[in-house]
Protein backbone atom coordinates (compact mmCIF):
# COMPACT_ATOMS: atom_id res chain seq x y z
CA UNK A 1 0.00 0.00 0.00
CA UNK A 2 2.63 2.70 0.95
CA UNK A 3 4.54 1.40 -2.17
CA UNK A 4 1.26 2.19 -4.15
CA UNK A 5 0.96 5.52 -2.68
CA UNK A 6 4.69 6.34 -3.26
CA UNK A 7 5.01 5.52 -6.84
CA UNK A 8 1.53 7.79 -7.24
CA UNK A 9 3.41 10.49 -6.36
CA UNK A 10 6.31 9.88 -8.14
CA UNK A 11 4.16 9.31 -10.96
CA UNK A 12 2.27 12.72 -10.17
CA UNK A 13 6.04 14.20 -10.12
CA UNK A 14 7.06 12.80 -13.25
CA UNK A 15 3.89 14.05 -15.22
CA UNK A 16 4.18 17.50 -13.70
CA UNK A 17 7.96 17.82 -14.69
CA UNK A 18 7.32 16.52 -18.24
CA UNK A 19 4.71 18.72 -19.40
CA UNK A 20 6.04 21.31 -17.93
CA UNK A 21 9.28 21.16 -19.92
CA UNK A 22 7.45 19.99 -22.64
CA UNK A 23 4.62 22.65 -22.88
CA UNK A 24 8.33 24.72 -22.67
CA UNK A 25 10.10 23.55 -25.90
CA UNK A 26 6.22 23.34 -27.29
CA UNK A 27 5.53 26.79 -27.33
CA UNK A 28 9.13 27.27 -28.50
CA UNK A 29 10.36 29.52 -25.76
CA UNK A 30 13.77 31.05 -26.46
CA UNK A 31 15.82 29.53 -24.01
CA UNK A 32 14.31 26.15 -25.43
CA UNK A 33 15.38 27.47 -28.65
CA UNK A 34 18.40 27.85 -28.08
CA UNK A 35 19.73 24.57 -25.98
CA UNK A 36 18.92 22.66 -29.47
CA UNK A 37 20.56 25.60 -31.53
CA UNK A 38 23.50 24.91 -29.45
CA UNK A 39 24.19 21.55 -30.88
CA UNK A 40 23.43 22.55 -34.54
CA UNK A 41 19.42 21.78 -34.37
CA UNK A 42 16.56 24.79 -34.87
CA UNK A 43 13.35 25.46 -33.69
CA UNK A 44 11.29 22.30 -35.42
CA UNK A 45 13.46 20.15 -33.18
CA UNK A 46 12.35 22.18 -29.87
CA UNK A 47 8.59 21.98 -30.75
CA UNK A 48 9.06 17.85 -31.74
CA UNK A 49 10.93 17.33 -28.33
CA UNK A 50 8.38 18.84 -26.19
CA UNK A 51 5.24 17.40 -27.88
CA UNK A 52 7.16 13.85 -27.93
CA UNK A 53 7.47 14.49 -24.47
CA UNK A 54 4.03 15.69 -23.69
CA UNK A 55 2.28 12.72 -25.08
CA UNK A 56 4.96 10.64 -23.03
CA UNK A 57 3.36 12.07 -20.26
CA UNK A 58 0.19 11.70 -21.26
CA UNK A 59 0.64 7.85 -21.70
CA UNK A 60 2.29 7.70 -18.10
CA UNK A 61 -1.26 8.34 -16.83
CA UNK A 62 -2.76 5.39 -18.01
CA UNK A 63 -2.30 1.88 -17.36
CA UNK A 64 -2.24 0.26 -20.40
CA UNK A 65 -0.02 2.92 -22.25
CA UNK A 66 2.11 3.44 -18.59
CA UNK A 67 5.02 0.88 -20.13
CA UNK A 68 5.50 3.01 -23.42
CA UNK A 69 5.30 6.57 -21.69
CA UNK A 70 7.99 5.53 -19.65
CA UNK A 71 9.98 3.93 -22.78
CA UNK A 72 9.51 6.76 -24.55
CA UNK A 73 10.29 9.49 -21.97
CA UNK A 74 13.64 7.52 -20.64
CA UNK A 75 14.58 7.87 -24.49
CA UNK A 76 14.35 11.33 -24.49
CA UNK A 77 15.86 11.59 -21.47
CA UNK A 78 18.56 9.75 -22.34
CA UNK A 79 18.88 11.23 -26.01
CA UNK A 80 19.34 14.53 -24.36
CA UNK A 81 22.26 13.37 -22.44
CA UNK A 82 24.01 12.02 -25.73
CA UNK A 83 23.56 15.34 -26.85
CA UNK A 84 24.94 17.06 -23.88
CA UNK A 85 27.60 14.57 -23.86
CA UNK A 86 28.83 14.44 -27.12
CA UNK A 87 28.91 18.22 -26.77
CA UNK A 88 31.15 18.38 -23.67
CA UNK A 89 28.40 19.49 -21.45
CA UNK A 90 28.79 17.29 -18.95
CA UNK A 91 27.11 18.66 -15.50
CA UNK A 92 24.46 19.57 -17.45
CA UNK A 93 24.34 15.72 -18.07
CA UNK A 94 24.80 14.71 -14.95
CA UNK A 95 21.78 16.99 -14.06
CA UNK A 96 19.68 14.79 -15.90
CA UNK A 97 20.56 11.13 -14.67
CA UNK A 98 18.52 11.34 -11.44
CA UNK A 99 15.14 12.10 -13.51
CA UNK A 100 16.06 9.00 -15.90
CA UNK A 101 16.33 6.92 -12.96
CA UNK A 102 13.52 8.33 -11.64
CA UNK A 103 11.53 7.22 -15.00
CA UNK A 104 12.93 3.61 -14.09
CA UNK A 105 12.12 3.53 -11.06
CA UNK A 106 8.72 4.05 -11.87
CA UNK A 107 8.61 1.88 -14.46
CA UNK A 108 10.07 -1.27 -12.15
CA UNK A 109 7.32 -0.32 -9.58
CA UNK A 110 4.38 -0.63 -12.37
CA UNK A 111 1.27 1.27 -12.54
CA UNK A 112 -0.38 2.22 -8.95
CA UNK A 113 -3.98 1.01 -10.82
CA UNK A 114 -2.51 -1.94 -12.88
CA UNK A 115 -4.42 -4.67 -10.80
CA UNK A 116 -7.73 -2.97 -11.00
Amino acid sequence: MILKVLNSALIVFVVYLALKHGWYMLTAKPEAVNIFAKWGLGKPYAVGYGLILCTAAIFILFPKTFVWGNYIMAAGILLFICFQVYHHQLQEALIEVPFLLLNLIILYLQHPLKSL
